[in-house]
């Protein structure tokens, strides 16, 4: 089951490093710190905050609103004990409402159906031929990764995550520009390209020294579809005591059109 969440894609990002507070406005002196930040505000004048702001609003300007998502990827995965057969993922998501997610292994052969909605979880497990039905939180509890239905709905659409306005200082070169958060969870550096502000990367530490942990999740292969830049290739590296790799591949990548959310359970599937 816990190989399955991390097929269900990056939720483990949002997991290894706790769930983010709400998005604020940026106020017009930008000079909240953090103890677990050592890095100073590069420049505390208007010029600056200006400067964020707009950031802020193109990466908010990217942000891929939609009503339906449907698409086909396919999923590699290396953890501790080495590469998982590669599985093909079919998903498609309802906004706020549904992530439905139908997973295929060699020859075509369904090995999973998922549902989740705001405060459920169902899962079919065709091999084995046993149902789960669960509340939400029992995802959280299982992969001990304390994200929301938005959270995973924004990951899997390529939205950013742990947007924090409390920016303590920014970087910027010929190509790219980065923001450094900092929360009481996490510390976050969000690179994003200073043409259009496409999201590039966003590494997370988290601020418990003790837990140690990083992800690192990496966009790239944007294609414009119906007006939204939308990210084809992701690739994902979590790293606590042990390392885990997941590369993804968006192929059939739709948007706004009438979805069907089958999920029929069979009578002579068994509970659990």
């Amino acid at each position: 089951m816990k190989y399955i969440l991390w097929l269900l894609v990056p939720v483990v990002l949002a997991g290894s490093l706790g769930s983010c507070r709400s998005t604020k406005r940026i106020q017009t002196a930008i000079s909240k710190k953090d103890t677990t930040i050592v890095v100073p505000v590069v420049d505390a004048k208007a010029d600056s905050v200006r400067f964020i702001q707009e950031i802020w609003q193109g990466i908010e300007r990217n942000r891929i609103d939609f009503n339906t998502f449907s698409a086909k990827v396919k999923v590699e995965f290396t953890g501790a004990d080495g590469k998982k057969p590669d599985i093909n993922a079919f998903i498609r998501i309802k906004k706020d409402s549904a992530i439905w997610v139908n997973a295929t292994a060699l020859l075509g052969i369904e090995v999973f159906r998922l549902l989740v909605t705001p405060d459920s979880v169902k899962l079919l497990n065709k091999l084995d031929k046993v149902v789960q039905l669960r509340s939400v939180s029992y995802l959280q509890e299982l992969a001990k990764i304390p994200f929301t239905f938005k959270e995973l709905q924004s990951l899997l659409i390529g939205n950013p995550v742990f947007l924090d306005s409390n920016i303590v200082s920014y970087r910027k070169d010929d190509k790219t520009i980065s923001l450094l958060s900092s929360s009481e969870l996490f510390k976050h550096l969000l690179t994003v390209s200073n043409d259009d502000y496409r999201l590039l990367h966003s590494k997370l530490d988290d601020a418990d020294a003790l837990r140690n942990r990083t992800c690192n999740i990496s966009y790239g292969e944007y294609v414009n579809k119906n007006g939204l830049l939308f990210p084809t290739s992701r690739s994902i590296t979590v790293v606590e005591k042990t390392k885990v790799d997941i590369a993804l591949q968006f192929k059939q990548v739709d948007f706004n059109v009438d979805l069907t959310f089958p999920f029929n359970i069979p009578r002579n599937y068994k509970r659990q």
